[in-house]
């Protein structure tokens, strides 16, 4: 399905982007050139405008061809750990080159992302797919290893501390640079290929005129309705589902993140409850993606298009009424801490005159790259913040595929008159220094709420999970002390978090589920808004219950062998079961 071109010299281009419209597509026919076999030659600018050429790196000792792409997260993930490669190795006779082959990535794109990553090794432009299609290239990163002959000795990952669905502390093999040294010492290269992880390279083909399922007519519905939250820019999704041409560029990973159900990202079980923010596809709509990606992405008329959905820029909450940030930048180091970093804490006065009543929040890193997570703590004027206080009102927060807080017309928190605000965050180095000033936004309530809302978290911090185990259950109780509205959940668990389920006890005895997660994933952790706000009688009761996986068998575990206990940091454990709730304010 892909252009076919005799030549393998590329001339630079201003843009990456033919004139004609074009649609990406996975190759059906490639196969990576076999172990053994001569990589392909070719000649191709960097992002100078300098042509490159595999020939002219004929003294070098070994050449690492890598597959990149500017929005790829796993791709990128790498990146420091590809500098201090070409840092280490390049006085040994060792040539990293980048190739980004990708048709959605221009040029200065292409110049861009190296520049702001540091890469201190050619990035080449691949315009055509002509390289990617010699060597057979499917997705980024995905690596060749040369020798002094150019025959490919290793093709695969880098190392697994990074794929789909798992990111690890560290790796625990290192395919790339096991295979670098053996080769550099005149050994056979023990383990020549290994397992693939990353995004599918977009090559071009020209897309069919018409078909039964346009963009216009019924995909830009979808997108705008479960895609664009967050793929659109500064929000949390690397690549951007605006546009014809953004969402095209993308079919082929499109197409395999719904057969395989990781998009959109929801994980609630449909058989218990029913949820105002829901993202999850019906099967109507997913055979409607998946019939348009099989008819070759039409674009189809610009007049069925729908009016774009509108979004203030940088907030999901809409335009705040007022803004809060941190006091001054933290900086963040490089690198991750002997032990962890600790949480960090900084304080912010709100010099409210008076109570304040709040039905949206949303907190913004300022760099999302190395925040984990953020909590806004709401605190009394010269009350010290006691970490783990029940009583400590929690105003709103964020964290990885977390939602902001949204409460239904008639619901708000309060923040009292002088009250100050706690920004409490989670720090994650990334490899690269960082300079984070993180922000909240606040919208009030219109009118005198009804109902006053509440965050709590159902935590049980006594648990211990054995080394091993792949199936610890946890639990913990939460008893209601008066009639209250239900509004929502989010389930909190770290690496080892394998399931979350809410269950309610009502006083009558009769029982249910309200929300069930089967497959909890750490990198998405989502809210869970009720559609209608469930009555909780008092003396309702809230069970919570998880299980844990310890075992070898789970790919994010950071260490199988040790028994794992509360804690903060990453690779310790929590079991909290976040809810939102509201009684009924009484006559003042």
């Amino acid at each position: 399905m892909n252009r076919r071109v005799a030549a393998l010299v590329v001339a630079l281009s201003v843009l990456a982007v033919v004139s004609s419209p074009v649609a990406y597509s996975l190759r059906a026919d490639a196969r990576p050139s076999a172990i053994g076999a001569s990589a392909p030659a070719f000649s191709l600018p960097d992002t100078t405008g300098q042509t490159v050429s595999l020939a002219s790196l004929k003294s070098k000792k070994a050449v690492v061809v890598i597959f990149m792409g500017t929005e790829c997260v796993i791709n990128n993930a790498y990146l420091p750990r590809l500098v201090e490669m070409q840092m280490e190795y390049g006085p040994r006779g060792v040539q990293i080159l980048g190739i980004n082959s990708n048709l959605q990535d221009s040029a200065e794109q292409v110049a861009e992302h190296a520049r702001r990553n540091g890469l201190c090794f050619p990035v080449l432009k691949d315009e055509e797919n002509a390289v990617a299609d010699g060597f057979g290239a499917q997705r980024t990163p995905e690596v060749f290893l040369l020798d002094t002959d150019r025959k490919i000795r290793y093709h695969g990952r880098i190392d697994d501390q990074f794929g789909i669905g798992y990111k690890r502390a560290k790796p625990t093999t290192r395919e790339l640079l096991t295979a670098l040294d053996e080769l550099l010492a005149g050994k056979p290269i023990a383990k020549p290929t290994s397992q693939l992880a990353g995004c599918i390279i977009a090559r071009a083909s020209k897309p069919r005129a018409e078909g039964s399922v346009t963009y216009t007519k019924h995909v830009a519905r979808i997108m705008q309705q479960k895609c664009q939250e967050c793929h659109r820019p500064g929000e949390a999704a690397p690549m951007s589902f605006l546009s014809y041409r953004d969402t095209m560029a993308w079919a082929d990973t499109i197409r395999e993140v719904l057969n395989e159900r990781r998009m959109p990202p929801w994980h609630a079980d449909p058989q218990y409850g029913h949820f105002a923010n829901d993202r999850s596809l019906s099967n109507q709509d997913r055979k409607t993606l998946l019939a348009w990606l099989d008819q070759g992405t039409p674009k189809g008329d610009n007049k069925d298009m729908p009016p774009p959905r509108a979004f203030v820029r940088g907030w999901q909450i809409g335009k705040p009424d007022v803004v809060f940030e941190m006091p001054s930048a933290y900086n963040v180091p490089a690198d991750m801490p002997r032990g962890g970093l600790p949480y960090q804490r900084f304080r912010v006065h709100t010099n409210f005159k008076q109570d304040r009543w709040v039905e949206r929040a949303e907190t913004r890193a300022g760099v999302p790259s190395v925040v984990h997570h953020i909590i806004i703590w709401v605190v009394a004027a010269g009350e010290d913040y006691q970490p783990g206080n029940p009583d400590t009102q929690l105003l709103c927060g964020t964290a990885p595929g977390d939602m902001p807080q949204i409460l239904p017309p008639g619901t708000a928190k309060k923040i009292p008159a002088g009250a100050d605000l706690i920004f409490e965050l989670h720090y994650t180095p990334n490899g690269t220094a960082q300079k984070d000033r993180s922000r909240v936004g606040i919208i009030f309530a219109r009118q005198e709420p009804k109902y006053e809302a509440r965050t709590i978290g159902i935590a049980n911090n006594e648990f211990q999970i054995p080394a091993g185990a792949d199936n610890q259950p946890v639990e913990q109780w939460f008893q209601f002390p008066e009639d209250s509205q239900l509004l929502g959940f989010m389930p909190h668990l770290h690496l080892r978090g394998k399931d979350f389920k809410y269950s309610v006890i009502y006083p009558d005895g009769k029982q249910d589920i309200l929300l069930s997660i089967p497959r909890y994933d750490f990198n998405w952790q989502s809210a869970y808004r009720e559609a209608k706000p469930l009555l909780m009688p008092k003396g309702t009761k809230i069970h919570c219950e998880a299980h844990f996986d310890n075992s070898a068998k789970n790919l994010s575990n950071p260490d199988s062998t040790i028994p794992v206990r509360w804690g903060d940091q990453t690779w310790e454990e929590m079991m909290i079961g976040w809810i939102d709730f509201a009684t009924k304010i009484r006559d003042r």
